[in-house]
């Protein structure tokens, strides 16, 4: 139980960000151990582990849904999210950023900063979430704190304030040096509490020489550091621990603390950096919304109206859960809620404190609290409740748009209506996910992030609802864009059909963007040839016509339209016919362009054995990868290289076959190319 309900400085909620297998799950498995949550350590290699409880997860021995726990270290409450490693699963870090007070960035201290390391770092930015580093992995074969804190400094750009020192390297680490307050804290083998040390000879003189170092680097960012540091020749611990907290909120260093999660060290005492560095509800700014178009603010109060946003929903056994961020009030069973951007009330059957697919009952829950609730209805990830009187709309988290689609059919015809329910769950509960039939072929389309994140959902299906179903090959989402533009294009809109006439023209330029860019419209008419209100129509007509291209009927993006003249009708001219000018004329002016396909493509980074680099590097050339770089370390050689996603398709099992099982490879989305002109359309 908290030490104070009410004391919200007691409340710590937090995520765990990082690259797949840097150890994101064995630390928050031992993080539950060392608070006494549980009494015995989960392993990710024998499907133990609390919070990768789904059967997939412990199938495939990686996260794949963000599972909330709690737990309490030195009187605070600790609400701690284990969040996905794989890009294809990048949107579930992303609700639980949207939600996060703090977070735990969790380094291999062999590799260093990875692929999906430095995108939930960036997600991280974007949300303004302050984090410490925990470089994990100390014991393995190369490790190198050194190496992994300038890859951070490198690739990521803070200022790296390393705060302990490795005691042993490799087999031989046993433990850390604290360099705040200068003690040994040392753990042996199958022990379950680590010992306080002096620290004496050699290992002192090299502490007190990074000691130095942390100093002065605090020093050159923290002006009450400065000024002791000038004064003194020194920094006491109480003002250096004050400094970096100040320093972790503010987001100009970063923390960096080292162990080794599967041996059980380092893991207490970035409990307390958790405590001492990342903030609490009080010390974030408070949360602002919008209601009726004027912008709202609510304070982590538990006595202000109350509001939370439902970042995660889930389907159970028992019953529908939504997983909420209480930012304001407080909200108790049977309450009565309001799903501001549905505009209905919902009533709250019961509150749960999660521990991953475990719960506990709660009373109430209060301002800063991450619980789940029973009983909503219509809320989805990213809906607002608030209390009734006081409504609010507060940001939901971003979605990505997918990439990856398959046709997905049951074997049998009887079965249809329960694979649409099945696939409306599904979407219901990953916003990334989404169903649509083709207009074509009469095809379900299911679309994601990535392969794996695609082969998740089906096998869901099969095992949740107990499905056979067929899946077609995956297809990517390609996009189409303006290579060469037109200027003058004149279109006329006339129609007379015995009532109201519809008369509306238009002369339209098109001009191609910077691929990415987007959409934008523009109007150049002089003298009120086209009046403001149907200059608006036209732009809403050509947004329409966006949706499908000249050359297989794919998004269109990147290009600016500028309408440039027009002429209207006294009677027959209107909002409709102006749209409807806006929409055919932009289709027909793109039928007159050059239009160019684009297809997604991926960073890829593969790390194989030396001896297997020339045949990967083939296979690259083979699937149209371009080679930008390539490093060796602790015997392997890491490519890195631009793939277009719709020849990754099956790479996992041609790279294993081709380096004997040793080789592995991630991938992240960087946009799109031009396609060549030999790939599909449809």
């Amino acid at each position: 139980m908290r030490t104070n309900r009410n004391s919200l400085a007691v409340v710590r909620n937090l995520g765990i960000l990082a690259h797949v297998d840097a150890g994101k799950t064995t630390v928050t498995e031992r993080i539950l151990y060392a608070t006494g949550t549980t009494h015995k350590r989960g392993e990710v290699h024998d499907g133990t582990t609390v919070t990768d409880f789904d059967p997939q997860e412990r199938d495939r021995g990686i996260t794949i849904f963000a599972a909330a726990v709690s737990c309490a270290w030195d009187g605070h409450r600790i609400n701690l999210i284990d969040t996905p490693g794989h890009v294809d699963f990048a949107d579930e870090v992303e609700r639980a950023l949207r939600v996060l007070d703090g977070a735990v960035a969790v380094f291999d201290a062999v590799a260093g900063v990875e692929p999906q390391s430095e995108s939930v770092w960036r997600q991280a930015d974007r949300h303004g979430v302050p984090r410490i580093a925990f470089v994990n992995k100390l014991d393995r074969a190369g490790a190198d704190l050194d190496r992994a804190v300038e890859s951070i400094r490198e690739r990521l750009h803070p200022v790296p304030l390393v705060v302990q020192l490795p005691i042993g390297t490799e087999d031989g680490f046993r433990g850390v040096v604290d360099l705040v307050r200068m003690r040994a804290l040392v753990r042996a083998d199958g022990a379950d509490t680590f010992v306080e040390e002096e620290v004496t000879g050699k290992l002192r003189e090299e502490a007190q020489r990074r000691r130095r170092l942390l100093e002065e680097a605090v020093a050159e960012l923290h002006a009450g550091a400065l000024e002791e540091f000038c004064a003194r020749a020194t920094v006491s611990p109480g003002t250096l621990v004050d400094a970096l907290r100040e320093l972790t909120r503010t987001g100009e260093g970063v923390v960096v603390l080292c162990g080794s999660a599967y041996r059980n060290r380092g893991v207490e005492p970035l409990l307390d950096a958790v405590v001492a560095y990342l903030p609490s509800p009080l010390d974030v700014p408070a949360v602002r919304g919008v209601h009726d178009g004027a912008d709202v603010e609510r304070p982590a109060d538990p006595a202000a109206p109350f509001a939370g946003l439902a970042f995660k929903v889930s389907a159970t056994p028992t019953g529908r859960l939504t997983y909420l961020r209480v930012y304001s009030g407080t909200i108790a069973k049977g309450d009565t809620v309001l799903d501001a951007g549905a505009g209905r009330t919902e009533r709250i059957g019961r509150i749960l404190r999660v521990q991953a697919d475990r719960h506990a009952q709660v009373d109430v829950a209060l301002a800063g609290d991450i619980v789940a609730v029973v009983g909503l209805k219509s809320a989805r990830a990213g809906s607002t409740l608030c209390a009734p009187g006081a409504p609010l709309v507060l940001e939901p988290p971003g979605v990505a748009e997918p990439v990856v689609s398959v046709a997905v059919e049951t074997r049998r015809s009887t079965e249809t209506e329960r694979l649409a329910s099945a696939l409306a769950r599904l979407a219901e509960e990953d916003p990334s996910l989404v169903v649509r039939t083709d207009a074509e072929t009469g095809q379900t389309l299911l679309s994601g992030m990535g392969e794996l994140h695609l082969e998740v959902a089906v096998e869901k299906i099969r095992r949740e609802a107990g499905l056979d179903v067929n899946v077609g090959r995956p297809r990517v989402s390609y996009r189409e864009t303006v290579g060469r533009g037109v200027t003058g294009f004149v279109f006329r809109h006339v129609k007379q059909d015995g009532g109201a006439g519809q008369f509306a023209h238009v002369v339209l330029d098109v001009e191609p963007l910077e691929t990415g860019s987007g959409f934008e419209f523009r109007s150049a008419v002089v003298g009120g040839r086209v009046p403001q209100e149907y200059v608006r129509a036209v732009e809403a007509g050509c947004r329409d016509a966006l949706g499908e291209g000249p050359l297989g009927g794919h998004p269109v993006t990147g290009l600016r339209v500028t309408l440039t003249d027009g002429a209207t009708h006294v009677k027959d001219s209107s909002d409709t016919a102006f749209r409807t000018a806006g929409r055919f004329g932009l289709r027909d002016a793109l039928r007159s362009c050059a239009m160019v396909l684009l297809e997604p493509v991926v960073e890829v980074t593969v790390t194989v054995p030396d001896d297997a680099v020339g045949s990967v590097l083939g296979d690259l050339a083979a699937r149209r990868g371009r080679v930008s770089g390539s490093v060796t370390r602790a015997g392997a050689t890491v490519v890195t290289a631009t793939v277009p996603l719709a020849e990754l398709f099956g790479y996992a099992t041609r790279l294993r076959s081709r380096t004997q099982g040793r080789g592995t490879f991630t991938a992240r989305p960087t946009g799109y190319a031009p396609a060549p002109v030999t790939a599909p359309v449809r």
